[in-house]
């Protein structure tokens, strides 16, 4: 009975979270949401997905941190749908367990969305995700995100590497000239921007609140420049 009361708590403070955040969630995405914190937890029992074991914090620490990246997504995503054309692409670089990538692709539909990571197992589950969820926009990629060539018009991570590394890295990949990076990040990270190569400029550093999450967090926004 304690484990249908957890999934109930859990639920409630799931939407809650995203009703804070203004996301508009429909109970399909809601289910989607815990379905995915589901495979999460027996998932991470084998392959060691995350170090976060514990249900609730995984629910505040991953869910709803990626959650809270949400709605600046959307905001951008809606911008580049206003010239029409395909559909806007992203890639999840570093994405481990599907953080954010898979939460991405739950409540941006619109986006077709790429999760990237080095170990095989990892990218696995991000497959299986997609068929488990039913999410037609989610593909779990096994390589080195240097090797990828795209183009992707975002490319997004959280806690993967140092702001210089990863627009390195991932610079083959991002689409010319509109294309932008969107790095999830705690404190504002000074030394990084400083440390940033030539070419790269930051155009918004956006802080972000996570409900239930007593923690700085916010987006550094990239763009390639002249």
């Amino acid at each position: 009975m304690t484990a249908v009361v957890d999934h109930v708590t859990l639920r409630a403070q799931l939407q809650a979270g995203a009703e804070a955040l203004g996301l508009g969630l429909g109970e399909s995405q809601v289910g989607q949401l815990m379905d995915f914190l589901a495979l999460l937890q027996k998932w991470n029992k084998v392959y060691n997905l995350t170090a976060v074991r514990a249900p609730q914090e995984m629910l505040t620490h991953h869910l709803l941190d990626s959650l809270a990246a949400v709605a600046p997504l959307r905001r951008h995503v809606s911008g580049l749908q206003q010239g029409g054309g395909a559909a806007v692409k992203l890639l999840d670089v570093g994405s481990g367990g599907g953080l954010p990538g898979v939460v991405f692709a739950i409540c941006c539909p619109e986006v077709d969305v790429s999760c990237v990571d080095t170990v095989g197992k990892k990218a696995a589950f991000i497959q299986q995700a997609a068929v488990a969820l039913k999410l037609r926009n989610l593909h779990g990629v096994h390589a080195r995100v240097e090797t990828l060539a795209g183009p992707f018009d975002i490319i997004s991570c959280r806690a993967f590497a140092s702001l210089p590394d990863f627009v390195t890295w991932s610079r083959g990949a991002l689409a010319a000239p509109h294309g932008v990076w969107l790095a999830m990040k705690g404190k504002h990270p000074d030394d990084e921007i400083a440390a940033l190569p030539p070419g790269v400029g930051v155009f918004h550093v956006e802080p972000l609140n996570v409900p239930g999450l007593d923690a700085e967090r916010c987006i550094v926004w990239m763009r390639p420049v002249a």
